[in-house]
């Protein structure tokens, strides 16, 4: 078996198509196609777009032949399979809308889960759902009671009596799917997309935001539940008829130089991840394996988090310096689902640009004011640093606004307000979270916090997760940071949030993932951590260490500082309520374990 190739004779015209079944049918025409491979690097399906659309026609008609309306919504477990592309491309061609659920199971998490299916699937009123083998029992569960046409594997599906009639197709306003959000701050709630709206981002982002050019592969691990997977990695390369490489994401998890390994066989140009996963990467790769592969193809390497790190990048392009992967491939970009995806993108081929500015005149004045870090060295002025994520794509409007709703100018920091053809049409069945967010006249209220540098967009944050202690706005990336610079304290170890203390005043809290089992090392850290707090912020704080694996994910893999700050509530009140022993030896610390690991397993 041979992956599918890299070159086509097709033209590039993603804004001719009004709807992806047209687009489909176009990349039928070539030789490229999607390709998937196993966590030992072994291609184990390779279908072109031609036999991609076969398949996916052939199961439309058994879907319709259970009988459901235009419109009706088929939810899918979204593991990194061949079937789950052809069950999302099926439903495009039987006018039925997809839902994309969670593939990722927490250790221990096994009701959790079960419920947060069951959740989803009432949420989207689903009418049939699919799950590969070793997710069904997981969906058999979730599903006990609803009142579903046909729960089961593909193979099930492809049992069903095919449906004899024409199908209904799809129109541009018709919905292409839902897709859920993390739910970093509330229940996820369903982002409606259509076919016109997704169609939209897609050729900007072909045409301006990646510059796409004929020789152009994609590879990722990114899972197809969050709207980077699905619509980079899925809807993206199939709309601008490139190949595309699926590893996937607990194979990347266990396994991370296979995505590697993987880009260098087969020459990509594209991919993704948040800063965790190219840290994750960077601690796994060795020097040898660096030295056999060939990563100067990789043209793009796109980097979206609310937050961009940049420490863990360096680490990455270090560790594959010798693979010839250059650093200036690093795309800044800002992105969500419920602007279909892309948002912004920083200019291709350029190192990526870091804004220093005064950290005090922030929180006071709200303003960036930049500063020269040597010389804020030197005056004892603290430095914030903050990564630019390039002009926004050109069908985007861009407004930063005070809690008043009024505009602000540039480099005075916000709420980031949107407008454009590639912004949601709603909430599923929610009018009042889409009232919250929406405006009359089409502006999303993004719920980001940033400023703009001659229209480049800087994102500081999200607006919920604020601490404000003393009148002060303070960031809780901010204290994170602090205590990721202790030994010890990995990238992803520290979660900051906003409390109530003894005595009804707002203050701040850092919980901690630690390793260290040593009394007196343990209470260094939180005096070491209480100490850089009060330093920087001249304010105190609460200090909590945790066992690894304790902090809360997403399912993007985001920190869900809202969960974090109720799970810490519980266990205050748990100890307050647990005997004085009980309190004073406190839980025994778990084996330690690499937090990037952790999240990419809590990912995947």
């Amino acid at each position: 078996m041979q992956p599918t190739g890299s070159s086509h004779d097709l033209a590039l015209r993603p804004s001719t198509f009004s709807t992806l079944c047209e687009a489909l049918d176009y990349a039928a025409g070539g030789e490229t196609g999607v390709n998937f491979y196993n966590g030992r690097g072994q291609l184990y399906c390779a279908l072109r777009y031609g036999e991609l659309r076969e398949q996916s026609l052939a199961l439309a008609r058994r879907l319709l032949g259970l009988g459901i309306e235009k419109g009706g919504r088929v939810a899918l477990v979204a593991e990194t399979t061949p079937d789950f592309v052809r069950f999302f491309w099926a439903c495009q061609y039987a006018g039925l809308v997809p839902v994309p659920l969670p593939a990722t199971v927490h250790i221990g998490g096994h009701q959790a889960f079960v419920n947060q299916l069951r959740k989803l699937l009432e949420n989207c009123r689903a009418e049939a759902a699919m799950a590969p083998e070793e997710w069904l029992s997981f969906l058999e569960e979730a599903t006990d009671g609803l009142e579903l046409r046909c729960v089961g594997t593909p193979d099930v599906f492809d049992a069903l009596e095919p449906f004899t009639g024409e199908l209904p197709g799809a129109a541009p306003e018709d919905t292409a799917y839902i897709q859920y959000t993390s739910g970093s701050t509330r229940f996820p709630r369903g982002v409606v997309i259509d076919h016109a709206t997704v169609l939209a981002n897609i050729n900007d982002m072909a045409l301006n935001g990646l510059k796409l050019n004929d020789q152009d592969r994609f590879g990722s691990w990114l899972p197809f539940y969050h709207d980077m997977g699905l619509v980079a990695f899925i809807i993206m390369p199939m709309a601008t008829q490139r190949s595309v490489d699926f590893l996937g994401t607990r194979d990347f998890a266990m396994r991370p130089r296979q995505w590697l390994e993987l880009m260098s066989r087969n020459r990509a140009t594209i991919a993704s991840a948040p800063p965790f996963g190219y840290d994750l990467a960077a601690m796994r790769v060795r020097p040898r394996d660096a030295e056999q592969w060939d990563l100067s193809n990789w043209r793009v390497a796109c980097v979206g988090a609310e937050l961009i790190s940049p420490e863990p990048l360096q680490r990455f392009a270090e560790a594959v310096a010798p693979a010839g992967f250059d650093p200036r491939a690093y795309v800044a970009c800002y992105g969500m689902a419920e602007c279909s995806l892309a948002i912004s993108f920083a200019p291709l081929g350029e190192e990526m640009v870091v804004d220093c500015v005064d950290a005090e005149y922030l929180q006071q004045a709200h303003e960036a004011r930049p500063l020269d870090p040597e010389t804020a060295e030197r005056e004892g002025v603290r430095v914030a640093k903050y990564v630019d994520c390039g002009p926004l794509l050109p069908t985007f409007e861009v407004s930063i606004r005070d809690d008043d709703g009024n505009p602000l100018p540039e480099r005075h920091v916000g709420s980031i307000h949107l407008r454009g053809p590639s912004v949601m049409s709603g909430y599923f069945e929610d009018e009042a979270s889409t009232r919250e967010v929406m405006s009359p006249d089409g502006w999303l209220n993004t719920g980001d916090v940033g400023y703009l540098i001659d229209g480049n967009l800087v994102v500081t944050g999200r607006k919920k997760d604020m601490i404000i202690v003393h009148g002060r706005n303070i960031w809780p990336q901010d204290l994170e940071y602090l205590a990721k610079q202790q030994p010890g304290v990995r990238f992803t170890d520290a979660a900051a949030f906003a409390v109530t203390d003894d005595h009804q005043h707002e203050t701040a809290a850092v919980v901690v993932q630690c390793r260290e089992r040593d009394p007196l090392k343990r209470e260094t850290l939180v005096k070491n951590i209480k100490g850089q707090v009060r330093a920087e912020f001249g304010i105190d704080c609460i200090v909590e260490l945790v066992p690894p694996r304790t902090l809360p994910r997403t399912s993007s893999g985001k920190l869900a500082r809202s969960r974090a700050r109720q799970e810490f509530l519980a266990r205050r009140a748990a100890e307050a309520a647990a005997p004085p022993a009980a309190v004073v030896n406190g839980p025994r610390p778990a084996r330690p374990a690499a937090p990037a690991r952790d999240q990419a397993r809590r990912l995947a």
